[in-house]
């Protein structure tokens, strides 16, 4: 059904229940499954209309869907069971286990055969586990309140708990509109037109000189009285702004829905016991709606059950992972809300944790929710499990790779390896966690089982301190996002390390990030330390939002637990604290929270819970508010020993505290709840293995009964005593592959230690296959050479202002250019070459560059003179433009637009020159020497251009403004020509830009440029005369005047070096060398070489070795260590 069809749906819905419908308003919810009505449901439950309660459900989810589904239809027969035999009527028991109950069977028998048992019993109640059981009107409420967690979690339910804000009787407006619009179409309207169906156009009967009512503002059908409509539940209107329209507000800009408190459901076992006593959820003070004031049946217990949010960025498979959570108590009969909002916060310290080192950042694993990771100022990195009161693991800083490392950290950690840990956190699926140093570098670690802590990804993230992480799913793929103290943030591929996004726009180092949605939107809210407060989509169109923090402090955002309100707490210069809710639909802050003192070191952390409380670290206690009072709620102080600024960490209930000490340790609170997790849990492990990834989860087509460790449970027992083994039940993925199968391959350090690399030389013919072009044509050398885009050709721009070309025939049995094939030298009929103008008596002294067209059918070329545009396929040439001076030196097609040419010139100057309609748009300058280089990026949209002057520029390709230059660094040591060119090509990704002088190979990361590597050859080697990325853009192949071919890595390692000998005919008389460099455009190892002497080589490995060399093995010691090359003459370098 298409998007209006559905919200014509909602329409039909709304006026039905406008007119009073009810029935059928129900019946049209459950055959469309659009939108599930919560009120009606709570009503069939409290009534006991189970076959009403099924129906209705059915049009929703079916009872093998997923685990929250079986869940939900278990606990309503079960209910409906043990209803039956409280009255004693052992046939309608019988009926329903056979009938309803016996499919849960094949999932768990013992569970069943337990159930059968309770017929042979006088009261069930004789059983253990339902001895609290009290009377049937309790017990329904106690079900329902565990239905609704149920429904919310389940991910068939989502984006269907919530019905459109629609004005009042908006169907009656649209028809009115129409009327309205067909009146005024009439040649001779009535004033006051007669309309009396709707089944067909109205027109005007007879004439009168009346105009007709503007649309809309005349009613021409009468309204009927209305009931209570639907509440409007959210502000999402059916369509999303364009992204150019967003307002600045903070709600404004991204359309959010309001979303509302998820109290945790637990889809694990089934068992005998009862459902949770949702009371301590439902406690605590509500904000009433406000999108609709005569909303007349949300009471204060199905208010958050009417309004739904999901967790943020998890996917429909996120939710579908084991939950490990307490097996359900059944409370005893007083189940009334607490008097005191305070009463339920984690006051008792029930452990110490002796860590060694000051604790910076914490946080409590998602799914298992008694395992604390800690990270401290001296780079360790632990994991607590608190039912064992144990580290289970525990990892030093230590960079794994430093020889990948960019500069300004090799030399940072030269000086002191010593680092902090500014973050650490859980992904939301619990199988890694990220860590931010305060040195440039983010680390990745899977955890798997007690002290199984495996490396999963290093990145060198940021220059300077990496200040903050979160995990996030832009594109239901987990990304993992970093700021720093270089003012930008960026996101990363979790599983690749890729880089996805870089967000520029701060003027000072960032702080803290805060990812969230609403709805279908993700974005990031981001804070620097001169108190900004910016907000990013997940696109290049920069921040949407630009506010001040309170005291332009350094803030930390963080949204309720339910995703309702945002909070933002933080310290400025001064040492004044600001903790504020915002107002999310203006931009402004909504309330501002009292209490925190004045300080003079430190920033204060905060933490929220319950989706009513906020705790901040203070004045050596644990200060907390009521999320509706601005007052101080409460003070813990631990039992002293607090820092003046503790670190503080909710779990994900709320029943536990961890607080940091001012002797090194930690500190768990927990209140009754959690004193009973812990005790229940203290002999049980986690084995984080078994939760699969994120990307493997399906919500299974028939859910499974297993034994798992990670015991997890909807029963009906005591939570002070674990539940039987024959209650429990999880529900597993039926997709059978070993989890071991996709997690990311780690090698042993050990063996990686112990293989033996040896740097690849290539020193004879039979070692390559090479293959010298043939050319009839006057020998001259090569100054520019270009595969085709097809890679079936190859074209060169001699000395001499003459193009050649070689095409391999389709027919062969590769089909595409090899060394194993003799291509023609190809020429038209009349024999006609590629000439170009020339302005000299001697052309080989002039600068020559070409450009070929993305389809192959038109080359651009300059030797000097004017610059020609020829036919590939005739040779003609179709025009000739720009005649000197200045001489064009470099030629690049725009990547969008054809008609868009970047010409550097002679005199320095770079000119955007539009074909179409032969003029100069724009004259760039910026270089103080000719250019030598250009380069679009079209993800960045900026254009780089590289110089004689050893210069490199960036310019924006929107307005052509000049954005950033650097020049490059001359290794000590070795001196440069006066005109040496220097060449750019943007990396694949098109932010990577590796920049070829004679001096050296550099890679800079664009728009900054700033340099990440740089490899400077041995001197006897030469100059380096040119280089290239392979198409793929993991090898770097760079030629050298001595004749020598080298083979890099992405990191500028040294893999392969070719000799002469292996390419060339010996000739002592005769010194041969590459000019220049191609990469083939579609095999990453075959590469031509233009020559001093006018030939034209193409090299590929042996078909046997498919590639050229071996990579070099990845250093993984713990310190600084040489980053030289195989032979020790090549080294990577600032």
């Amino acid at each position: 059904m298409s998007s209006l069809s559905r919200e014509l749906v909602f329409l039909i819905l709304q006026f039905l229940d406008e007119e009073k419908f009810k029935e059928t308003v129900n019946k049209l919810e459950q055959e469309s499954g659009f939108f599930f009505n919560m009120r009606h449901f709570e009503d069939m439950v409290t009534n006991g209309e189970w076959d009403e309660v099924e129906k209705y459900l059915s049009g929703f989810t079916k009872v093998d869907d997923n685990r929250y589904s079986m869940k939900i239809f278990f606990e309503i027969r079960k209910q409906k069971y043990l209803e039956a035999l409280d009255k004693r009527d052992r046939a309608k028991g019988v009926d329903i286990l056979v009938k309803d109950l016996k499919v849960f069977a094949a999932f768990n028998e013992d569970l069943f055969k337990e159930i059968t048992h309770l017929l042979t019993l006088d009261n069930f109640r004789e059983n253990e586990q339902l001895s609290k059981y009290g009377d049937t009107k309790s017990a329904r409420s106690i079900m329902l309140a565990e239905l609704k967690k149920l429904i919310e979690a389940n991910p068939l339910f989502r984006d269907k708990l919530q019905f459109p804000t629609l004005k009042n009787s908006r169907l009656r407006t649209l028809i009115n509109q129409s009327l309205n619009w067909q009146h005024q179409l009439c040649k001779n309207p009535r004033p006051n037109p007669d309309i009396k169906t709707l089944f067909v156009d109205h027109s005007c009967g007879q004439p009168n000189g009346a105009r007709a009512p503007s649309p809309v503002t005349n009613p021409l059908m009468g309204a009927v009285p209305k009931a209570g409509g639907f509440p409007p539940l959210s502000a999402h209107g059916p369509f999303q702004p364009a992204p150019a329209a967003l307002p600045t507000s903070l709600a404004g800009w991204m359309a959010n829905p309001t979303p509302v408190p998820h109290p945790s459901a637990s889809a694990g076992p089934i068992g005998l016991t009862a459902a949770n006593n949702a009371a301590a959820v439902l406690k605590g003070p509500r904000t009433p709606p406000t999108t609709n004031p005569t909303m007349d049946y949300q009471t204060a217990d199905s208010e958050h059950v009417l309004r739904r949010s999901r967790p943020f960025g998890l996917s429909d498979e996120v939710n579908n992972l084991p939950v490990n959570i307490l097996p359900i108590a059944y409370p005893s009969q007083t189940h009334g809300q607490s008097s005191h909002p305070s009463d339920d916060l984690p006051k008792n310290v029930v452990m110490n944790l002796s860590l060694g080192s000051a604790v910076k950042s914490m946080d409590f694993h998602q799914i298992q929710q008694i395992l604390l990771l800690v990270g401290t100022n001296i780079g360790d990195v632990m994991v607590w499990d608190l039912g064992s009161h144990e580290r289970v693991a525990h990892k030093s800083f230590k960079v794994w790779d430093l020889s990948s490392c960019s500069m300004p950290l090799q030399a940072s950690l030269a000086n002191d390896y010593t680092v902090s840990v500014n973050r650490v956190m859980w992904s939301p699926d619990g199988t890694l966690f990220g860590v931010a140093y305060s040195k440039h570098i983010v680390q990745l670690y899977a955890y798997h089982s007690g002290s199984d802590l495996r490396n999963h990804l290093e990145i060198d993230a940021h220059v300077g301190s990496v200040n903050d992480l979160a995990f996030s799913y832009p594109n239901k793929q987990l990304s993992i996002i970093t700021c720093g103290e270089d003012r930008v943030i960026k996101v990363w591929d979790a599983a690749t390390g890729v880089k996805q996004f870089t967000f520029e726009g701060h003027e000072a180092p960032v702080y803290s990030i805060c990812p969230h949605h609403k709805e279908n939107i993700q974005f990031i809210f981001s804070t620097a330390t001169d108190g900004k407060i910016k907000a990013w989509l997940y696109d290049n169109l920069g921040s949407r939002v630009d506010y001040n923090a309170p005291g332009h402090s350094s803030t930390t955002m963080a949204y309720s637990a339910n995703g309702a309100r945002l909070f933002s707490c933080g310290t400025n210069k001064e040492g004044e604290s600001h903790l504020v809710e915002w107002n999310e639909s203006e931009g402004t802050v909504k309330r501002t929270y009292l209490g925190l003192g004045k300080r003079s070191v430190g920033t204060v952390q905060f933490d929220t819970t319950k989706n009513r409380l906020l705790a901040a670290g203070d004045e050596f206690a644990i200060k907390v508010w009521d999320m509706d009072n601005v007052n101080l709620l409460t003070s813990i102080d631990a039992d002293g020993g607090l820092p003046a600024s503790p670190c503080i960490r909710f779990n994900k209930e709320g029943i536990l505290l961890a607080i940091s000490t001012d002797d090194n340790g930690v500190k768990i609170l927990a209140n009754a709840e959690g004193i009973r997790l812990l005790r229940t849990v203290e002999n049980r492990t986690f084995d984080p293995s078994r939760v699969p990834p994120a990307s493997l989860l399906k919500a299974p087509a028939i859910a499974m009964f297993g034994s798992a460790n990670a015991t997890v449970g909807t029963s009906i027992g005591d939570r002070a005593a674990p539940v039987a083994a024959m209650v429990e039940m999880s529900l597993q993925s039926t997709d059978n592959r070993s989890v071991a199968d996709v997690k990311p391959r780690i090698t042993d350090e050990s063996m990686e230690k112990s293989r033996i690399w040896k740097l690849t030389e290539i020193n004879e013919q039979s070692q390559c296959r090479s293959l010298r072009l043939p050319d009839n044509l006057r020998p001259m050398r090569v100054s520019r050479l270009i595969y085709t885009n097809s890679g079936l050709a190859l074209l060169a721009l001699a000395s001499n202002a003459v193009h050649k070309l070689w095409k391999w025939t389709r027919n062969d049995r590769t089909g595409k250019s090899t060394a194993s094939i003799v291509p023609q030298l190809w020429q038209p009929a009349r024999g006609i070459l590629m000439t170009n103008d020339t302005n000299d008596a001697n052309p080989e002294d002039a600068v020559s560059c070409f450009a070929l067209s993305k389809n192959d059918s038109y080359v651009m070329s300059a030797s000097g003179g004017k610059i020609s545009l020829f036919n590939m396929m005739t040779f003609k040439t179709m025009t000739t433009f720009m005649p000197p001076p200045p001489a064009a030196t470099f030629l690049a097609f725009h990547p969008q637009d054809n008609n868009i040419i970047a010409i550097g010139m002679e005199d320095s100057s770079i000119q955007i020159y539009n074909v179409r309609v032969d003029e100069v748009k724009t004259k760039l300058k910026g270089h103080q020497k000719r250019i030598t280089g250009l380069a679009f990026s079209h993800t960045l949209n900026v254009l780089v251009s590289s110089g004689a002057d050893a210069q490199l520029c960036v310019w924006s390709t929107d307005g052509w403004e000049k954005q950033t230059s650097k020049f490059l660094q001359i290794p000590t040591g070795r001196v440069a020509s006066p005109v040496a060119n220097t060449r750019v090509q943007f990396h694949m990704d098109q932010v990577l830009l590796l920049a070829a002088h004679e001096t050296q190979i550099a890679i800079y990361e664009a728009p900054k440029l700033e340099c990440l590597k740089q490899w400077v050859p041995q001197e006897a080697s030469g100059p380096i005369t040119c280089a290239t990325y392979s198409c793929d853009s993991k090898s770097i192949y760079v030629s050298f005047e001595d004749g020598s071919i080298g083979v890099l890595t992405t990191t500028l390692r040294l893999r392969c070096r070719i000799n002469p000998a292996a390419y060339l005919s010996p000739n002592p008389s005769l010194r041969v060398y590459p000019l220049v460099i191609a990469a083939h455009p579609s095999d990453p190892d075959q590469f031509a070489l233009g020559l001093s002497d006018g030939g034209v080589c193409v090299l590929e490995p042996l078909e046997l070795e498919g590639k050229w060399g071996t990579s070099p093995p990845v250093e993984n010691g713990a310190g600084p260590s040489s980053t030289s090359g195989a032979t020790g003459s090549e080294q990577p370098q600032r």
